[in-house]
């Protein structure tokens, strides 16, 4: 029987998580990383005051979630490492029982026949090097590459899918201009500067991992299509500039091997230019990936802006866009986001225009849905909303890949319902679903539909 989407034979099925949002931070030894220490200081910011110590717990149900992989089709998961785990402190000694742990949850993947992706950096400094400024200060840079170089050295033997950072931008802006990550600085000088020393220490990655492995290594992005409101000269300048912020500012140099002229002028013209050292560009240039992850949620509207900034309030990206809500756009409620699946092919149409039609993947997609327990029927929760979803995205990016883009696989964000930042589990994204208290994993609806998905590489609409 053919499929209406059929998808080629050797496609990545999949899904993604990170080690904060699921090892359990008070599982094993690890040092305190940003997450620690913030909850411990500000535990009315997180949902319910739920932190990262009660997380799914994977560190202790690897094998189980694991052969839950398999079941659900996945020939391929991506992890993140955690720092503070790896290197307790982020210098200095490494933590023999993590390069355990890992090694264990790596040869167990590849025995199910589950290939690992793993991801160097996701959302979560170790606590002493933030206290030195973070990504402000150049040292942390020798840190991460040295840190990069201990994971390879440990695991590259069995694992050629890397990844240097995942969405590096969300630090950035959560961490130095909007006030949702740590350290909770409003600082658009300073995020420039975290944002260019993270591509420097991404560089120096790629760079050591080239001279002496023979996988693939990347990054990960949160692309967000930039559409302006309208074909109004005013309301494209605002589309291109958000664009180069928010999408640019990690791309081209990661696949160009050099930043966005505009950008370059733009801040040029603020006085907002980064600190540079010499040597950098030259780096830049000659490191530069060979895959990209992308992480597509929602699409940015953006239209010219309404007003001029008030000149005493502080210089943000902001300055150059507001936001545009499109009248009759597709919601997502509980998440309060814009579900737009055109924008999944947008994506790869762009990447294959203008970035050399590099070879790619959706590394994440998904949708969170609160109080999913209302669609639970005979003990199994019935969520076709979240079938549609990914079916709704998938027409798209097969329509892409007919159009001869790159792209050489799927992954949902995630596997199982996890612990997610701020919002701790209000939004639950997962195949399976956690009880909290028992730690008892149950398969979703999506997760039998997503296993005859990847059985057949397609589907039928």
């Amino acid at each position: 029987m053919s499929l209406n989407f059929q998808f080629p034979e050797n496609f990545w099925w999949g899904s993604a998580a990170s080690a904060t949002q699921t090892e359990g931070s008070a599982n094993g030894s690890k040092g305190k990383d940003i997450w620690d220490h913030w909850y411990q200081t500000e535990p009315h910011r997180f949902f319910e005051g739920i932190g990262p110590n009660q997380t799914s717990d994977f560190f202790n149900h690897y094998k189980e979630d694991i052969q839950n992989m398999k079941a659900a089709g996945h020939n391929s998961f991506r992890m993140s490492i955690s720092w503070s785990r790896l290197i307790p402190g982020g210098m200095g000694k490494v933590n023999p029982e993590a390069v355990t742990f890992y090694n264990q949850v790596i040869d167990e993947l590849i025995a199910n026949n589950i290939e690992p992706f793993i991801n160097l950096f996701h959302f979560d400094m170790p606590l002493e090097l933030q206290e030195m400024g973070g990504w402000e200060n150049r040292t942390v840079i020798d840190a991460y590459t040295n840190y990069a170089k201990v994971a390879f050295h440990h695991f590259g033997d069995r694992v050629k899918k890397w990844f240097t950072f995942n969405e590096p931008i969300v630090p950035v802006e959560g961490g130095y201009l909007y006030d949702f990550h740590y350290p909770n600085i409003v600082n658009f000088r300073k995020a420039i500067q975290v944002a260019y020393h993270t591509m420097i220490a991404h560089a120096k990655a790629v760079q050591a991992y080239h001279e002496d492995q023979d996988g693939k290594i990347g990054i990960i992005l949160n692309l967000t299509p930039s559409y302006p409101r309208s074909q109004n000269p005013a309301d494209l300048k605002a589309a291109h500039i958000c664009d180069l912020f928010f999408n640019r500012s990690f791309l081209d140099p990661a696949i160009k091997g050099a930043y966005p002229e505009d950008l370059i002028q733009l801040l040029t013209e603020h006085d907002h230019l980064p600190v540079t050292v010499s040597g950098d560009q030259e780096l830049i240039k000659a490191n530069k990936i060979d895959l990209l992850g992308v992480n597509y949620y929602q699409p940015r509207r953006v239209k010219a802006k309404d007003s001029l900034p008030n000149p005493n309030s502080p210089f943000m990206p902001d300055w150059f866009f507001d936001n545009y809500e499109m009248p009759g756009r597709n919601m997502n409620p509980y998440r309060g986001w814009e579900i737009y699946e055109k924008g999944i092919y947008d994506i790869m149409i762009n990447l294959k225009e203008n970035y050399d039609n590099i070879e790619s993947f959706i590394s994440e997609n998904g949708m969170g849905v609160q109080d999913e327990e209302r669609f639970l029927k005979n003990g199994r929760i019935e969520d076709d909303y979240r079938i549609d979803f990914i079916k709704g995205h998938l027409k798209w990016l097969h329509k892409a890949i007919e159009e001869k883009c790159n792209v050489k696989g799927y992954h949902l964000w995630t596997f199982m319902d996890n612990w997610s930042w701020l919002n701790a589990y209000k939004n639950r994204y997962g195949f399976f679903s956690v009880n909290i208290e028992t730690q008892e994993r149950t398969a979703k609806k999506s997760a039998s539909w997503f296993a005859e998905l990847a059985k057949q590489h397609g589907f039928n609409d």
